[in-house]
């Protein structure tokens, strides 16, 4: 009898995932809620994997061309940064709307803000894609490059940052997917956009046949080419309506009422990311100071410790669905409950995966550059942030459920109180003003993500959240 529940349990497991993988379930306002988060997190967290892997693939192709190579990607991805807080911004806006319109059962409602979504998501990319392709110099010279490494580098940062509507059109379409429940679609998403940057990074970077080696430029063409095959696959899902939003002539149309309210609900989720973003510039520019060699080893841990936020935020986008869902189905109590259980599961995710690093922090570095002094670097950074794991958890979490409820503006408050009146100037002085030194620094980053953690879970236990109307 016992043997025969355990294969059940396996075969329901089996069941369950293949389910996640397909997207065979589209919402999420009935049933048991731990089913609602496996069905949701599983393509969400392999999305995210995915997501990661344009970091990581990267940093290990380029880490072959020598410090400066892996300095370049490390400041061109500061300053691309503000770039990912405003399309993760809008995203925030385009998922809270999309999802609460579904829990309404309002299918076209929420086609039409995907397509408002889209036009604000044209329009920024162009301003800051000419900006880029024409100052990419400047840029660099701004975050303290060296002039040989300006000169050598500056092709990737005018590709990345010129070709940047791949990044945000693949941030907001797959907010309209997960935000639908269509999460398995936003996965196979990134797998697509993935598998052609792994290919394509060597082919560019040292070349092959009638193909030149490009350098530390070709990592950039890669990116941007499997970004804009992503996008174009998200487009023909949109338009063939093989998912529970079809984009139709009728919501392919400008409307005012539903953009005021979609910038309304971004704006705070891009002052959110871009107040968290400048931190992490200021960061960059902070550790600069001591050389690029500390640049380097930071990127490389950066990147490593981005491989697992990733994912781990792919939990937390499920907490912000299942709000928003839940909300929409005027059930607000289930929408807290999913968020105490994701919050709980992302914890037990992230602290196994900071002992792991902790412990084999100069194994995971290794990978990327083998230099003694970019290795201690990289090590350095690696094991004090990951030790702030179990803060990170929780914190983004219940950031991402004021995110899926629609409000915005209480997140981007506990930001500015965590990043910019703590973070930065803590940072500073534990670094350049106290014999910490580096070290210093990510302390500081350790105390800003546990005050920030605090402060969310203290406002979320209020229940305002739960009154927003968009």
């Amino acid at each position: 009898m016992h043997d025969q529940q355990q294969l059940n349990r396996i075969r329901h497991f089996i069941r369950d995932v293949r389910m996640a993988v397909l997207g065979e379930e589209k919402t999420y306002t009935q049933g048991s809620i731990n089913r609602a988060i496996f069905l949701l997190s599983i393509p969400m967290v392999l999305e995210m994997l995915m997501e990661s892997l344009f970091a990581v693939v990267d940093v290990f192709f380029v880490g072959r061309l020598g410090v400066d190579a892996i300095a370049t990607v490390g400041l061109t991805e500061s300053l691309i940064m503000v770039l990912y807080a405003i399309g993760v911004g809008l995203s925030m806006g385009v998922t809270a709307m999309v999802s609460r319109r579904i829990g309404e059962n309002k299918k076209s409602a929420a086609a039409d803000a995907a397509w408002q979504a889209i036009l604000i998501a044209i329009v920024i990319s162009a301003i800051f894609g000419i900006a880029g392709f024409i100052f990419a110099k400047d840029l660099l010279r701004l975050m303290g490059a060296s002039s040989s490494l300006i000169e050598s580098g500056y092709g990737y940062t005018k590709i990345l940052i010129g070709g940047n509507i791949t990044i945000m059109l693949l941030f907001v379409l797959n907010a309209v997917f997960r935000g639908a429940g269509d999460a398995a679609i936003a996965m196979r998403v990134l797998w697509l956009s993935n598998g052609l940057n792994l290919v394509l990074d060597p082919l560019f970077i040292f070349g092959l046949g009638p193909i030149e080696g490009m350098g530390v430029q070709g990592a950039a063409i890669a990116t941007t080419i499997g970004r804009g095959v992503g996008v174009l696959y998200q487009l023909y899902i949109l338009l063939r309506g093989s998912g529970v939003i079809r984009m139709l002539k009728k919501n392919m149309v400008y409307q005012a009422s539903v953009m005021k309210k979609l910038i309304k609900v971004s704006l705070g989720g891009m002052g959110q990311y871009l107040i968290g973003t400048a931190s992490w510039i200021l960061l960059v520019r902070i550790i600069s100071i001591f050389g690029s060699e500390a640049v380097a080893g930071y990127t490389i841990a950066f990147r490593i410790i981005i491989f697992t936020i990733l994912p781990s935020w792919g939990i937390a986008n499920a907490a912000a669905t299942l709000v928003g869902q839940n909300l929409g189905a005027d059930q607000p109590d289930r929408a807290e409950k999913s968020v105490w259980k994701c919050a709980y599961l992302n914890m037990v995710f992230l602290v196994v995966v900071a002992a792991v690093f902790f412990i084999m922090a100069e194994d995971f570095v290794r990978i990327f550059n083998t230099e003694a002094i970019v290795v201690n670097h990289g090590v350095t950074a690696l094991r004090y942030i990951c030790t702030g794991y179990i803060f990170f958890a929780y914190g983004m979490v219940v950031s991402q459920a004021f995110n899926g409820a629609g409000d915005t503006r209480t997140p981007t408050i506990i930001n500015f109180l965590s990043y910019w009146l703590l973070q930065i100037p803590l940072a500073y002085m534990l670094s350049v003003q106290s014999p910490l030194e580096i070290k210093g620094i990510y302390i500081a980053i350790l105390i800003s993500e546990l005050v920030l953690a605090i402060l969310a879970v203290l406002i979320f236990r209020k229940g305002k959240w739960k009154l927003v109307k968009i």
